[in-house]
C-alpha cells in the first residue's frame, strides 16, 4: 500500500509527464548508470555518502535535494537526470527490502 501511494504521490508531484507507474528495475539500472552506487553502495546502504535504503525519504525531500545540493555531491539537474528517472530511482529505493534482524541471522545466533 505504501509503494501504491508513494507511487501516487510521485506522479502528482511530476505532473502529467510523469509514468504511469515508476519502474524499480528501470530504477536499479540508472542507479548503477548515473553513479550512485558509487557512494551510497548498490542496495543504497550507505558508504561514502549515507544510507537511502530502505525507507527513503519522502520523494519531495529527496528530488529537492537531488536536484539542489552543493555539498559533496553533485546536483543532478532535469538535463542529467529526467524527473521520471528520478521517479523510477525513487521505486528501485523503495523496493530495496529491509535486512533481517540480528537476532535471526543462523551464524549469529549463539
Amino acid at each position: 500500500m505504501r509503494s501504491v501511494l508513494s507511487a501516487l504521490a510521485a506522479g502528482l508531484l511530476l505532473g502529467s509527464s510523469a509514468h504511469a507507474e515508476p519502474s524499480a528495475t528501470n530504477g536499479h539500472v540508472l542507479f548503477v548508470k548515473v553513479g550512485c552506487y558509487q557512494c551510497h553502495g548498490y542496495q543504497g546502504q550507505g558508504g561514502a555518502g549515507p544510507r537511502i535504503a530502505p525507507d527513503p525519504l519522502p520523494f519531495d525531500g529527496l528530488a529537492a535535494f537531488v536536484r539542489t545540493t552543493s555539498g559533496e555531491m553533485p546536483p543532478y539537474t532535469t538535463t542529467i537526470l529526467s524527473d521520471n528517472d528520478l521517479a523510477d530511482i525513487y521505486a528501485y529505493l523503495q523496493s530495496i527490502p529491509r535486512p533481517p534482524a540480528l537476532a535471526d541471522v543462523p551464524l549469529l545466533k549463539q
